[in-house]
Formats: C-alpha cells, structure tokens, sequence
C-alpha cells in the first residue's frame, strides 16, 4: 500500500536514487527534485504528505524552500537532512518550523521512523481540520434521538454490527437521518480514530466523481492541475461512507465493485495501481433491488454492499418521537439563536403533529428552526410553523375521485374557479374557528401570515 507521498529534494542525483528506491521498498509514493525550486513546483502541484530537503543545495537552501513550503502549506511536515557539524544549522531549521532533522549519516531505520510520525502527524492534522470544518458548517443535528421500538432496533442493529468490518447498506427516505448512522457505526468501531469521508454521489457529474472517489494524477483531464488523493485514499484505514449510491452510473460500478473485492484502484489518468484498507458504508433512498431488476445496477455490487441492512423508519412511522425531537431542536436554537426562554406552544405542537413531513427529521429541523426565528417574544405559535412541504402539494384521494362536471359549470373559466372555492373555503375556516385566524390557519395547512394576505386579497374583513 502507497501509505503517504513523499518529496526527496537533494542536488546529489545518486542520493536520490538511493532514498527513492528505499522509500518505494518501504511503501511510500516517491517524487524527486534536483532543487528547491524544482521541489516548489511539484509541492504545489501533487497532493503531499512530507517533504525531506537537504540542508546545503546549490540556489535556494533548506531553510529557504522550507519557508516557502510554509507560506502555502503551513502544516505540511518538513524534515531537513544535515551534515553532522551542523547542528547550529538544525536548530535554526527547527525554529523555522522543521518538523525534525536527520544528521548524516543517519540509518534506515532512523530515517522510516522519522517519516512515519510525521505523515502521521500531518495525516492527524487534517482530519482535525476536516472536521472542524465540517462541524462549523453543519447544519444537522450530531446525536440520535427517539425511542420508538423501530428506533431501538436501529440502535441494536449499530451497536451490532459496528464492531465488524461488514459493509453496511442504509436505507430510508430523504432526511430520515441516514449519514448519522453510517458516523455512529464508524464512531463504535476499531476504525473510530481515523477518517471517516463522506461522499454525495448525487452531487457530481459522472467525471467529477470518477476523480472524486479514487483521485487524479496532473494532466489526467482539463483543469486538473496538480496530482490529487481521491476519497478512497483519504479514508485509508477508516471509514467512507456513499451517500445515494444508487446515483452511481454503470461505468463507475465496476471500478468501485473491484475496491469492494480487491481493495485496489487506480487514480484517473494513471497507471499505477494503489491499494487500500477502507470499510465502506452506503445509503440509498431508493429501492436498490428494484434498480438491480431494472438493469441500472448491477447486482454483484448490491449484494457486496448490503452484507447487513438497516432501514430508518420515516417520520410519520415514529410520531411518538416527537415530542424528543422538538425538545431537542427546541434546545439546539436556544443556543444558536441566544433565545434562552424560547418554547413551542400547545398549538403549533399540535399542527407539527398533523404536518405530513415529507422531509422527514431534516424538514422539522428547519421547521423549528424557522419558527425560532420568526416568532415574537421567544414563543413559537403555530401561525410560526412554515413546513418544507405543504399539504396542497400532495394529490388528495378526493381529489383525483372528483368530478369536474358534477361541481363546476362547463364554461367557467380557471381563474373564476380558483378565486370562488379559496374565497369559499378561507370564510368556511374562519367561521368554523370563530375568527381565530391562527386556527383557521392551521385547518387550512397555510400559515397565520397567508392567511392574512388571502383575506385582504378577497376583501375579507376581519372580525372581533
């Protein structure tokens, strides 16, 4: 396995021939450079994890191709080789930001430890920084709420098969919570202190995720300007986790079923092939089996990736969790949002129930969220609730049994109709709430605010 890519600069030909061959022994990827400048070229155009130099080159020294090094990639790790009499010259790269220096002559074994901790060391750094990065702008939720029985068994189920280096397939519809699966299995398993990578299949071109996945060499296509680690590279040892994975086109199935088989790839536009030590979890809103019937995936591939099912309940088939949830969110926004006596009201928890929630644990987030915003004196009223979906987005049954002829003039235009049965049905609500409009809002599945704007469009005169 290339572990880590490494740059050797030295302007003595024979010592580079000597490390690169040792270090390609040792499993690393190795590039060479005669000079720093030579080095800064390939620094910026292949993704590395350490650089050695050579204290005393001809141009620009050790120190000085470190700090340029520096200056673009402040955490890449540096380790200087020096002469044995130098080691003013050591502590002064030290102080530059070296990460460590060798004295020549130094042995093997000295110079694969040194390496070792330091691609670790860096490889330890980015993660971090990635998920930083990927907290900071998250905008789901980070625990796992509910106790509902189909709940406990997708906690059983977790706890199960986490241990495990089973592929994992998880299925449920849009927004039921399917990535914070896939983390809380990588989260209690051996592989909990490396990468976890996740990767939307649906978000790229085939091309992109071609080079997404499995890395690109420079040159391999237009815009690909340097040498790039692809996922699969970047979750070495961990986890990657395949977000509808159904999105993945024939062609690129293949290439990821010989991953599966034979833990080996090749980066687009070269020939070298890499291998890797990744577990693979996927998720899939779609019915994988029905794909597989239909020829748009293929078989082997489904089952290598469902070795062990979990399936997540939508919303609507675990009502009894949301009271959990909203207190849940409800806490979240207090926090976010400095509202420390912000609460749902009795009403809008009883419109939340009614809500089909198509988007699932994703759209009550933003609904509460939303409601957080908007409502006064940090209390949230239902005329605050403003769903992702809506009820009049869905094709009711009496609706598709209705027939025109019986109910509306034959001549009668679409306009005239529209405006008679919303006046119709605004005054129906209003006189069933006696004029409360935050109940009539809620009977007609619109918001309070619409409301108001229908009856000032229809001349609705509000009534005390």
């Amino acid at each position: 396995m290339n572990e880590y890519s490494i740059l050797i600069v030295d302007d003595e030909p024979n010592y580079l021939v000597v490390l690169s061959e040792l270090l390609q022994d040792e499993g690393f990827e190795v590039f060479t450079a005669p000079d720093g400048e030579q080095g800064i070229k390939i620094v910026n155009d292949v993704d590395l994890d350490i650089v050695i130099t050579d204290m005393q080159m001809p141009g620009m020294n050790g120190i000085q191709f470190m700090l340029q090094i520096k200056e673009k990639l402040s955490d890449l790790p540096v380790i200087v080789i020096t002469a044995y009499a130098e080691v003013d010259k050591a502590v002064e790269a030290m102080q530059a930001g070296a990460f460590s220096y060798l004295a020549k002559p130094f042995s093997n074994d000295e110079l694969i430890v040194s390496l070792r901790k330091a691609a670790q060391h860096y490889a330890l750094i980015r993660e971090n920084t990635r998920l930083r990065d990927e907290i900071r702008g998250k905008t789901g939720f980070s625990g796992m709420v509910g106790k509902t029985p189909k709940m406990l068994q997708v906690y059983e189920l977790i706890e199960k098969v986490s241990p495990t280096h089973a592929s994992v397939l998880i299925t449920g519809e849009s927004g039921t919570g399917k990535e914070l699966v896939a983390k809380a299995i990588h989260m209690h398993s051996p592989r909990e202190a490396k990468p976890f990578i996740a990767v939307n299949c649906a978000a790229l071109s085939e091309g992109l995720l071609e080079s997404e996945l499995f890395g690109h060499e420079k040159g391999a296509f237009t815009g690909a300007v340097a040498m790039r680690k692809g996922r699969f590279e970047l979750a070495h040892n961990g986890t990657i986790f395949l977000d509808e994975i159904g999105e993945i086109p024939l062609s690129l199935q293949s290439k990821l079923l010989r991953v599966l088989q034979e833990r080996k790839f090749e980066r687009v536009g070269g020939g070298k092939t890499h291998e890797v030590d990744v577990r693979i979890l996927s998720a899939s809103n779609r019915d994988l089996r029905e794909e597989v019937a239909a020829g748009r995936f293929r078989e082997d591939l489904f089952y290598r990736l469902n070795v062990i099912p979990v399936n997540l309940p939508a919303l609507r088939e675990r009502m009894d969790d949301m009271k959990l949830l909203v207190e849940y969110f409800i806490d979240k926004f207090t926090t976010i949002l400095k509202k420390p006596q912000l609460r749902l009201s009795a009403d809008a928890f009883r419109l939340l129930m009614k809500l089909p929630w198509e988007g699932n644990i994703r759209e009550l987030e933003n609904t509460i969220e939303r409601a957080a915003i908007l409502c006064s004196d940090s209390v949230i009223e239902a005329e605050d609730v403003q769903p992702d979906t809506r009820y009049d987005n869905k094709k009711s049954s009496w609706g598709q049994e209705m027939d025109l002829n019986q109910l509306i003039p034959e001549n009668a235009g679409l306009n005239d109709v529209l405006y008679t049965i919303e006046e119709k049905m605004l005054t129906r609500a209003l006189a069933d709430t006696e004029n409360v409009q935050a109940r009539a809002a809620e009977q007609l599945g619109i918001t309070k605010s619409l409301l108001q704007y229908k009856m000032k469009k229809y001349g609705i005169k509000k009534k005390k």
